[in-house]
């Protein structure tokens, strides 16, 4: 026996139907969400100010006093002092009037120069120059004063054994007559090495002074004394 199915029963033929009505009522649902508007409720009141009587700060006015310039001082009262000499009185007339002439008797005293002059000679000699017209010169030159050096000095002891070394500059004058004098340490290293600097320059022979125009005179001169471990 077969079952038949009524055609009104059969929900298969309103499927598409039903799918078309769900659809369209989504759309709308979604298009009157997005249209849905509200408006905002009226405001209440935000409350009353209260205006506060504000107190105005009153400031003095102040004014610098007027310095019065004070009154100028009454004129000083000159008072005339009258001498009155009485008419017996003696004056005399004599004038004492003395002849300012030199004769053959007159002496003039004249002061001693020699004594100013022999200062400014002293004051010449005691002049140290720096730079010269002609410097002055070891005998042999540059290279006889470093071979005298090299073969004077005595390395100290205690500075070999300390491992020092290094350059000492000795400063000294080179005189008129050529010796050598006021030499001292311009640049040292070690108290043992700038004895021995000393030592050497202070046993330097004569050089040939240093002139300017013509004389000889006393000239500053340095010397660097190296001393180097082997």
């Amino acid at each position: 026996m077969e079952l038949k199915k009524s055609e009104k029963a059969d929900l298969e033929n309103k499927k598409n139907v039903f799918l078309l009505i769900g659809l369209v009522a989504a759309l709308g649902i979604t298009l009157l969400a997005f249209e849905w508007t509200t408006k905002p409720a009226e405001l209440a009141s935000l409350g009353t100010l209260d205006a506060s009587a504000v107190e105005e700060e009153v400031i003095p006015i102040t004014r610098q006093e007027e310095m019065k310039t004070p009154p100028p001082p009454p004129p000083q009262t000159v008072v005339e002092v009258l001498n009155i000499v009485d008419n017996n009185a003696q004056v005399n007339d004599d004038l004492s009037i003395f002849d300012s002439e030199a004769d053959n008797e007159t002496f003039v005293d004249v002061a001693p120069i020699v004594q100013a002059k022999e200062e400014k000679e002293e004051a010449e000699e005691a002049q140290v120059f720096f730079i010269v017209e002609e410097m002055p010169e070891f005998p042999g030159g540059e290279a006889a004063l470093r071979a005298f050096i090299a073969k004077s000095i005595n390395y100290p002891v205690i500075a070999q054994e300390n491992g020092i070394q290094g350059k000492v500059y000795v400063t000294f004058v080179v005189d008129k007559d050529g010796g050598i004098s006021e030499a001292k340490i311009a640049r040292g290293v070690d108290p043992s090495l700038d004895k021995e600097a000393l030592r050497v320059v202070n046993s330097l022979p004569k050089w040939k002074p240093g002139k300017q125009r013509g004389k000889p005179v006393r000239v500053s001169y340095t010397v660097p004394i190296s001393f180097v471990l082997q």
